[in-house]
């Protein structure tokens, strides 16, 4: 038996009073010729809990403000709570970034659960500060431990790594190394473009993503806006007139990019979602994974937004 599958049993059984998903957090950790590489994303990959518990990914959640009211992205308020009170707030969410001690914290607790590796994925750098709050815990982390801390930021957001995510999640559980799903994943992030339609540009404009003069044009001509994330940034594709013709659009655009290696939805909410995903089945035959846009993404796309991932084959 190997010292990392000793630790494992000896902890499991150290804690068997704690709760199921506790345990499942020890047990969860893999390794290959002793190393155990674990899987860190901030809470904007959109990952649902459920499946990140699945997967052993450590989410550190960015937080939400309704005023003086904070909230843990996904955990003191979920996508379905945000959006209701969202749409009974009279004041307007903001967000914030975890501070540098959310993210050691969380490297401390996997490292001291037996991780002699960890690959940390997040948001854009160009889209938030989180990326660098991470690097500054990881740096001192690592340097105190020296057990290796890599960083990626993905250029991206919400299943736009959320998705590559849980790939690499699946190949560290079954054994690769921590240089392998580093690469794998910074592959997948490279090749991933999303289209994301919103029913207003009223929140990205308030969020400061776009100006006021384009917001209020968008406004008075009923437009339905598509979206673009590249090269980092959310950028304005085309304005479309009907949501029917914005969804038929999108399936073109995806269609466009040629053979996919693999795709997933994300949506404000269930009713959206269904959308995409009949947009999705037009132009993909494989699986469709689905995100759903949490409170902190959805601050800036606000209600009935969407969108469709789609990662292009190497």
């Amino acid at each position: 038996m190997s010292a990392v599958d000793s630790r494992i049993m000896t902890t499991s059984s150290r804690r068997n009073d704690q709760r199921d998903d506790d345990v499942y957090a020890y047990v969860c950790v893999r390794k290959q010729d002793g190393v155990a590489v674990q899987i860190v994303v901030d809470s904007t990959a959109d990952i649902p809990a459920d499946r990140a518990r699945e997967l052993g990914i450590e989410v550190v959640p960015l937080t939400v403000m309704f005023g003086d009211q904070s909230f843990r992205d996904g955990v003191d308020l979920d996508g379905a709570a945000f959006y209701q009170k969202l749409s009974n707030s009279p004041v307007m969410p903001t967000t914030s970034t975890p501070p540098p001690a959310h993210f050691e914290e969380s490297y401390r607790k996997l490292i001291g659960n037996g991780a002699t590796g960890i690959l940390s994925i997040h948001i854009s750098g160009k889209l938030s500060g989180t990326y660098s709050a991470a690097r500054q815990a990881a740096e001192m982390v690592s340097g105190d431990t020296g057990v290796p801390i890599e960083l990626v930021d993905s250029d991206t957001v919400s299943g736009g790594f959320g998705l590559p995510a849980e790939v690499v999640a699946r190949e560290a559980r079954n054994g690769a190394d921590l240089a392998t799903v580093k690469a794998h994943v910074e592959s997948l992030c490279s090749r991933v473009h999303i289209f994301a339609l919103l029913d207003t540009l009223e929140f990205l404009q308030r969020g400061g993503r776009i100006g006021r003069a384009r917001a209020m044009l968008g406004t008075l001509l009923s437009v339905k806006p598509l979206l673009e994330v590249r090269e980092g940034q959310v950028l304005p594709l085309e304005n479309v007139r009907t949501r029917s013709k914005a969804l038929e659009r999108m399936g073109q655009l995806v269609a466009k990019l040629g053979d996919l290696e693999m795709l997933a939805v994300v949506a404000s909410d269930s009713v959206v979602g269904d959308q995409f995903v009949k947009v999705a089945e037009g132009v993909w035959h494989g699986p469709i994974e689905q995100f759903s846009l949490g409170p902190v993404v959805g601050t800036h796309a606000g209600p009935g937004a969407g969108g469709i991932v789609a990662i292009t084959r190497a």
